[in-house]
């Protein structure tokens, strides 16, 4: 296997991914327990998510010949849609394989962007399997969710844009939403190159904890999909780290923590009240750990911390519910 993603891979996709993806700005977060806490909204993206970066990037970076005859990706939803968008943009056909059980808000976000939807078990097994089919059938060009070189880099212009937008004054940690690896893989070698005092943290549900785990224990580890089902952290349900993202987290992330269920619906609640920011819950799962966690329980001292809002694609009748006047009908 090739090394780790570089700093200049995530640079070459800064300059494909210019007036594309949104250079998304550090709010002030004040409802968080550190003393300065900012978040970084990828929320605010075209697609909602910071899934563009990775997927437009994969697909530019494509030979002519490769983007002519396709693309196809797997995706429990944002990746999906990101990569629908982008292949719109750029003129290249699009399949989109994902689980039956994916969100409505997504699969229709889609096929509204023209690409076809392919809908197999919801096991991360099965979306593999169908976008290799696809792929085999029709000649087209995997771009995976997230154990992919150009993906990784595209999402590494998050913290590249961190970097940058801190200024001399480096943040004490950057808290990331963990699934399959991409996103905190990326912005792990953007921050470790140019901050290299800053920790990088992942977070991610205690029902979808494989990252965790796999960290821990120095080795990749699987959840089942029953296991990983639980969650309400749809974008979060991914059973395994890549094994081209779980280097990087071995090598370049601090540690990785896990919030509740009731932690990450209680901060996009906060996020909608406090920030103005609509996040889906997997998209909050940093700010719920900068809401329910202290410095010492992270493991840093000082501050600010950086939060990445990785995802606003929630349901609305979920939303709804969390914002309801009653904060605990979310958990009926």
């Amino acid at each position: 296997m090739a090394g780790l993603v570089s700093i200049d891979e995530v640079r070459a996709a800064a300059r494909r991914l210019h007036g594309v993806a949104v250079r998304t700005p550090l709010i002030p977060f004040p409802a968080a327990r550190p003393a300065e806490v900012l978040i970084k909204p990828e929320s605010l993206q075209p697609t909602g998510a910071f899934k563009l970066r990775g997927a437009y990037n994969a697909i530019a970076a494509l030979p002519d010949a490769d983007r002519r005859r396709g693309v196809v990706a797997h995706s429990s939803g944002n990746h999906g849609y990101a990569v629908a968008y982008a292949a719109a943009l750029l003129g290249v056909k699009a399949a989109i394989v994902v689980p039956d059980n994916a969100p409505k808000v997504k699969t229709d976000a889609i096929e509204s962007a023209g690409a076809e939807l392919v809908r197999v078990r919801p096991t991360l097994a099965a979306r593999i399997e169908g976008s290799l089919n696809i792929a085999r059938a029709r000649g087209y060009a995997q771009i995976p969710p997230f154990d992919h070189r150009q993906v990784i880099a595209g999402q590494g212009t998050i913290g590249l844009e961190i970097a940058e937008d801190c200024g001399p004054h480096a943040p004490a940690a950057v808290l990331v939403p963990v699934s399959g690896g991409g996103l905190i893989s990326g912005i792990a070698v953007a921050i470790k190159a140019l901050r290299p005092q800053a920790k990088v943290i992942g977070v991610e549900p205690e029902l979808a904890a494989d990252a965790r785990e796999s960290f821990r224990s120095g080795t990749r580890v699987a959840w089942t999909a029953a296991d990983v089902a639980r969650t309400a952290a749809d974008a979060l349900r991914v059973e395994q780290v890549g094994e081209l993202t779980f280097p990087h987290i071995r090598e370049l992330v601090h540690d990785i923590v896990t919030v509740t269920e009731e932690e990450m619906l209680a901060a996009v609640r906060t996020l909608a009240l406090r920030a103005r920011l609509v996040a889906e819950p997997g998209g909050a799962a940093a700010a719920a750990a900068s809401l329910f966690r202290s410095a010492g329980e992270l493991g840093v001292q000082g501050g600010p911390l950086v939060v990445v809002l990785s995802g606003g694609n929630v349901d609305p009748v979920l939303l709804a519910r969390v914002l309801a006047p009653d904060t605990e009908s979310y958990n009926r």
